[in-house]
């Protein structure tokens, strides 16, 4: 479990220190600036010998310094001060996390001579350290002492900034994104025993306590729907499916929520379509979306978000029994569309083609964007460094990809065609869920695109970023929360008011 941080913002140091930290751009001098934790010629000196320049995410370590009240001091590199950016503070406060380690008193000086700092950079700062500090080790009952004690251990850590008041005002909203990233990769990791539909929506259902709608729909009131689609994926499974429904009115009354459907399959063998054995384990983590979209209404509900959202998540499990849906079934949505089956792997479109229009439906909304662990297709053509963005409104889109450049949550907008219409055309059914191998992400948005009538909509493919993506400052967690700060800057950039 993460590490128990207490984080305050203070004008100046008021104690000892087990572990200081400082930062430096290239331009600034280490012998500038006196610190209570050292002598600056101390810090110069090790810095001339190590030829620390303050390169970006660089490190100076110095061990118990001579005539210091820290046992250890860290200075850590910013880069060219022109070139820091938002995202940077929040590596380098994960770097800064990292340095940490087993310590239980850790001053943090940001301030740098020649740098102006804001208070959203100190806040990001922290997020950042948050962010680190995350572990998943629930189910190891063998631990180290160390690791052991560390893990009861809250570490006090003093961050030293003139604008001490205003980012720990502007900190609270980062709390609650940090804590809404938290609950998003907890779901990825927890394993597919644990984590069922039922447990599933209940995890929704806890959002009540922040002051969340929360309905939860169970197989008779989907199928009074007729949401044939999603409870034809569910059926292999003697797990029932559920919907969660999550409503923030945080806006005004008369004012059209903005929705996000996230896909939520908490273990997918592929059905009769079943999948090789090799890696299968990590199929717990097909529910990614929907913990992206559980974590986004946290943050909302957290930070009494001024807007109105509603969360939508069809949970099911994707197993093949005697009662699973074979290659060749046709199933009727709950648009009336029918869907012809060809791949029984490819079933969270099918999840996902009955949330959208059970959304769509009923909120009317302004907006919709789903996620979705959907397709290996989309690594192929982006890897694990974007997740793939597909829109049916440019203004929306270019929101989206603003966001994910400001968090590092990057998208690459992907085509959508009619021209791609014909390969998931069936000749026994209105459609069929998969179009082939080629082009395999796009034609999978094009299926989804029959679903949201004129409503501007955004399908975001997640399957390479939100489990197993490259560990980087800010996480080192096989699942990454990918989505929940992205959606959240969305929203605050562009649609509070």
């Amino acid at each position: 479990m993460p590490r128990k941080l207490n984080i305050a913002f203070v004008t100046s140091a008021s104690a000892a220190t087990s572990v200081a930290i400082l930062l430096k751009t290239v331009e600034a001098d280490l012998a500038s600036g006196a610190f209570v934790v050292d002598p600056a010629s101390v810090i110069a000196r090790a810095g001339g010998i190590a030829r620390f320049k303050g390169k970006a995410l660089s490190a100076l370590d110095i061990i118990a310094p001579q005539g210091s009240e820290a046992e250890r001091i860290f200075v850590l590199g910013l880069g060219k001060q022109a070139e820091v950016t938002p995202h940077d503070w929040l590596k380098v406060g994960g770097l800064a996390m990292s340095k940490i380690k087993s310590a239980t008193k850790a001053t943090v000086f940001l301030d740098v001579p020649g740098l102006e700092l804001s208070a959203a950079a100190a806040a990001d700062f922290a997020l950042g350290m948050l962010l680190r500090s995350y572990a998943f080790d629930t189910y190891k009952t063998k631990k180290n002492e160390d690791e052991d004690k560390a893990a009861d251990e809250v570490v006090d850590i003093q961050v030293v900034t003139s604008v001490a008041q205003e980012a720990k005002a502007a900190f609270s909203d980062r709390q609650a994104v940090a804590d809404g990233v938290v609950l998003a990769r907890n779901l990825v990791n927890e394993p597919p025993n644990v984590l069922g539909p039922i447990e599933f929506a209940e995890k929704a259902q806890d959002l009540s306590k922040l002051g969340m709608l929360v309905e939860i729909l169970t197989e008779k009131e989907m199928a009074d729907l007729g949401m044939g689609a999603l409870l034809g994926v569910a059926q292999g499974s003697v797990r029932p499916p559920r919907l969660a429904i999550m409503q923030w009115n945080g806006g005004a009354k008369d004012e059209k929520p903005l929705a996000f459907i996230g896909k939520g399959v908490v273990f997918d063998t592929g059905g009769i379509s079943i999948k090789p054995a090799a890696g299968m384990e990590d199929m717990k983590g097909d529910m990614g979306g929907a913990a992206a979209v559980i974590g986004l209404m946290h943050v909302l509900a957290a930070r009494k978000a001024k807007v109105n959202a509603v969360g939508i998540i069809g949970l099911v499990e994707n197993m093949p029994d005697g009662n699973a849906q074979r290659p060749g079934d046709i199933v009727r949505s709950m648009s009336g569309q029918t869907i012809e089956i060809i791949n029984t792997d490819a079933e969270g479109r099918l999840v996902l083609c009955d949330a959208l229009w059970y959304c769509n439906d009923r909120f009317a909304p302004r907006l919709m964007i789903d996620l979705a662990t959907l397709t290996g297709a989309i690594m192929v053509a982006l890897g694990s460094l974007h997740a793939g963005l597909f829109s049916n409104d440019d203004e929306l889109a270019a929101h989206l990809l603003s966001a994910g450049s400001a968090t590092n949550e990057k998208l690459w907008r992907m085509p959508l065609s009619s021209d791609y219409d014909k390969m998931i055309d069936s000749k026994f059914a209105d459609m069929k869920n998969t179009g082939g191998r080629y082009g395999g992400s796009i034609t999978a948005a094009q299926f989804l695109k029959r679903f949201v009538k004129e409503t501007p909509w955004a399908h975001l493919d997640i399957a390479g970023t939100a489990m197993g993506a490259p560990n980087d400052e800010i996480n080192q967690s096989w699942g990454s929360g990918f989505g929940v700060r992205l959606l959240d800057a969305f929203v605050r950039d562009n649609y509070e008011r």
